[in-house]
């Protein structure tokens, strides 16, 4: 007990003297852990850092009712493995640095981007992309198209096997491009900024594909590698089947529709207009709202004093 009482005491003493920067500090390092097992969920690393979670625990415990032998060989241990954790999980590390880089903390969340922009630059393409979809899966034709956003895919354009386009995004194009026998069929499709960049370009394979189901073919495999690696959305059409799948941040969605896909797309790639006075308007319709009360009781509470008055 009287272990514990100095835990508490600690704890308390520890909190008595937090100043309101070091809360912030606290949900930074929150939002970080959080982040991080986010990106490590479903892969090795999970199974790692569950098991290293139970050693932690086993420490604690150990450390609490003063089992010496176990919690020295523990200290160790974690003296050790914190390095050996960086060598052996170096891909995971690189991703999760890479994620990181691809989320909304970066530039675009400090400068702000015209919907309007957005719209023109995105609109016309996500409606022929989407049609060039439903056409090509109708007949089973197969497909494989990333939309760039954040991240640059031009170290994916290979010189001697891509072909640099430049083109508007048609319906047309997109089927004349993975027409069976064409010249780059085979390749994938890279749209930036409402363009079409490059056709008969090669993605890489998933970083995991023990997780990837096996029943998938080689375009599934390289969006879901290449989504792994970017922050892009890669649009898939099955050769097999015709199923359209989109893969975004690592996952595989199947089962699009002309209709779910531009929805998809456009929720996506179109910022949504903000009203910068909703939030106003609202607050004066709160304001008003009380008043327009109040003035219904004194109508009222007149009416009833000069029905008690005759």
């Amino acid at each position: 007990m009287s272990g514990l009482t100095e835990i508490l005491e600690s704890i308390y003493s520890v909190v008595k003297t937090m100043k309101p920067v070091d809360f912030v500090d606290i949900a930074l390092m929150s939002y970080i852990i959080y982040f991080f097992l986010k990106l490590i969920r479903e892969t090795r690393a999970g199974q790692l850092f569950k098991g290293i979670a139970f050693l932690l625990v086993v420490y604690i415990i150990g450390k609490f009712i003063e089992l010496k032998s176990i919690t020295y060989i523990l200290e160790r241990v974690f003296n050790i493995g914190i390095l050996a954790i960086f060598i052996v999980f170096q891909p995971e590390v690189r991703r999760a640095v890479e994620k990181l880089g691809h989320s909304k903390l970066g530039l675009r969340a400090v400068i702000p981007v015209s919907p309007d922009d957005e719209r023109a630059k995105w609109e016309k393409a996500i409606e022929e992309l989407s049609e060039a979809c439903a056409k090509m899966g109708a007949v089973c034709t197969g497909a494989i198209i990333a939309i760039e956003r954040q991240t640059r895919l031009g170290e994916h354009i290979d010189e001697k096997k891509a072909t640099y386009l430049n083109a508007v995004p048609s319906d047309t194009l997109f089927r004349a491009i993975f027409f069976h026998n064409a010249p780059m069929h085979d390749g994938a499709v890279i749209l930036r900024d409402g363009m079409v960049l490059a056709a008969g370009c090669f993605f890489p394979m998933p970083q995991k594909e023990e997780f990837v189901e096996k029943e998938l073919g080689s375009r599934h495999r390289a969006a879901i590698g290449m989504s792994e690696n970017s922050d892009a959305i890669i649009i898939v059409v099955s050769e097999e089947t015709g199923q359209i799948s989109v893969a975004e941040n690592g996952t595989l969605t199947r089962n699009f529709t002309k209709e779910t896909l531009r929805q998809y797309l456009t929720d996506r790639l179109i910022p949504k207009p903000i009203d910068q006075n909703q939030w106003f308007k609202k607050f004066r319709q709160s304001l008003r709202m009380p008043s327009a009360e109040m003035q219904k009781k004194e109508v009222n509470s007149e009416d009833e004093q000069k029905h008690k008055n005759s």
